[in-house]
């Protein structure tokens, strides 16, 4: 994502509702470090200019002809991590929600936002933040309240080691590396290499996207905790 802010954010906006477009573009281009460089009204046509123009972020529908949007997402994460795509859609389901979270989007937004909520989650996201609405961040916090104590932390993820499995568990605490260091008496570097091989074994592609993907599998609690 951009570090200088004399360069504009790039975007490409992802959806077949024509008027709808038409709107986001007028607001997108009334603000100056913005700039609109491509259209897709369908999935396959947001995973090709994603992949030609190198947008910095895009605007994704979720309801789409053909590829939707969460595949789309999928596809634009794996072949150009560095994008970040952000939700913008009608769709509050928990579905389409924690679908587009898996698939890798930085965050979510519904079709209401009014325009200041939708330029700050674009810098927020042009930043390397995840964001999301009101209405989204409550749903998600009552859904991760609700999973928290179902599944005993040592009975989670096989694949990483207890060492790996207790520095996600921190991770999920909200705690930074620094602070997972002092707390485990490591070195910052060694808990920079779990965190790598961590992500690399939940095919996360950061640590929003592992730590959504350690709550919605019930992993919440501080190590040592019942």
């Amino acid at each position: 994502m951009k570090e200088n802010g004399n360069e504009k954010l790039r975007i490409l906006l992802a959806d077949d509702h024509p008027m709808f477009c038409e709107g986001l573009v007028a607001t997108l281009q009334s603000v100056e470090e913005l700039e609109v460089v491509g259209i897709a009204s369908n999935g396959e046509e947001a995973v090709r200019l994603a992949e030609a123009l190198q947008p910095d972020i895009v605007l994704m529908d979720v309801s789409m002809p053909g590829l939707n949007g969460i595949e789309a997402t999928r596809v634009i994460n794996r072949v150009s991590p560095h994008i970040g795509v952000l939700m913008l859609t009608m769709f509050d389901d928990d579905s389409s929600v924690f679908s587009a979270m898996r698939a890798g989007a930085r965050g979510y937004l519904l079709k209401g936002a009014q325009k200041n909520e939708i330029i700050r989650a674009i810098n927020a996201v042009g930043g390397g933040e995840a964001i999301f609405s009101p209405t989204i961040a409550r749903k998600m916090m009552y859904y991760f309240d609700s999973i928290v104590g179902k599944t005993a932390d040592h009975a989670l993820f096989p694949q990483l080691t207890d060492r790996e499995r207790e520095v996600l568990s921190w991770i999920t605490q909200g705690l930074s590396n620094a602070e997972i260091s002092r707390k485990l008496g490591l070195t910052l570097k060694t808990i920079r290499n779990h965190v790598s091989n961590i992500l690399n074994k939940l095919q996360a592609v950061d640590r929003t996207q592992a730590i959504l993907i350690a709550r919605e599998a019930g992993m919440g609690r501080k190590p040592g905790e019942s």
